[in-house]
């Protein structure tokens, strides 16, 4: 294959990792590269919250909610924070927003690359790994207070589950059991997820669940979002299971929502876990 408008190189990338062949061919066109000034920069750019995580029984789900952050001023109210990987996996970013969502494009693209010149999908541990080497790219810009820290998460077609990934700034990988938050209001998503959690959900409990803990982060972390009923705006949530990965129209998550804030008009603090 040939096209004159074109190197020789760009047509024979001689390797399946697109961020390894752009960063021969054009390293600064990595986000990594990009030179920045000395300083903190992190009171400089929006910030993305809250992402939270839990498998069930068919697979996986994920939900981020809307608000990013910039200091104490809400920066958009509408942003979107999870986004799919490929087929069977998705990401979900917290920390500067900017970045992260370039990181994701270059992961989805990485992704994409890799399938197209091996003839087959990475395997999600894979997946899992090529994101820390993303993550551990950007470790001077965290230095300067730009980091980025996602949530993966997919359904494994080869150990048949969803499974979860959490990562640190420096890209260490760490899987997660059941599930998992990232993010400002992550410590009260989690504590949420502690007693709603049952190994038992389907896919509508499993959603429910998430939709309960980020409501609960909101409660208690300012940088978090709440589902916002005069603007309609609800957190975005992604359900993997063996059939693909779909995005939840907002109709579905409304309606959930719209439940979950009707049982919290009479009872504040959330639904009881029971005590066995």
């Amino acid at each position: 294959m040939s096209d004159s408008r074109l190197p020789a190189s760009y047509m024979t990338p001689g390797t399946s990792s697109f961020a390894d062949f752009l960063g021969a061919q054009a390293p600064d066109l990595l986000p990594s590269r990009r030179a920045v000034p000395t300083g903190d920069a992190g009171s400089l750019a929006p910030h993305g919250t809250t992402i939270v995580a839990a498998t069930f029984a068919g697979g996986v789900v994920m939900a981020g909610d809307r608000r990013a952050t910039m200091g104490n001023i809400i920066a958009q109210r509408d942003i979107e924070k999870v986004f799919p990987a490929d087929e069977f996996s998705v990401v979900g970013i917290a920390g500067t927003a900017g970045l992260a969502v370039e990181m994701v494009r270059l992961f989805q693209t990485e992704l994409e690359h890799y399938e197209k010149i091996e003839g087959t999908t990475l395997s999600m541990d894979g997946k899992a790994n090529r994101l820390a080497a993303l993550i551990r790219a950007n470790l001077g810009l965290a230095m300067q207070g730009l980091a980025v820290v996602p949530l993966f998460a997919g359904y494994d077609l080869t150990a048949d589950q969803g499974r979860i990934f959490s990562y640190d700034v420096t890209g260490g990988r760490y899987e997660e059991t059941a599930f998992h938050s990232v993010g400002s209001g992550s410590l009260f998503a989690r504590g949420s997820l502690k007693k709603l959690y049952r190994d038992d959900l389907d896919a509508e409990g499993a959603v429910t669940a998430v939709i309960q803990a980020l409501y609960d982060a909101a409660d208690d972390d300012s940088a978090t979002g709440g589902p916002d009923l005069t603007r309609r705006i609800f957190p975005v949530v992604h359900v993997i299971t063996p059939d693909g990965g779909r995005r939840l129209p907002d109709d579905e998550v409304s309606a959930i929502a719209d439940r979950v804030i009707t049982a919290r008009m009479q009872r504040p603090d959330g639904p009881a876990a029971a005590l066995t």
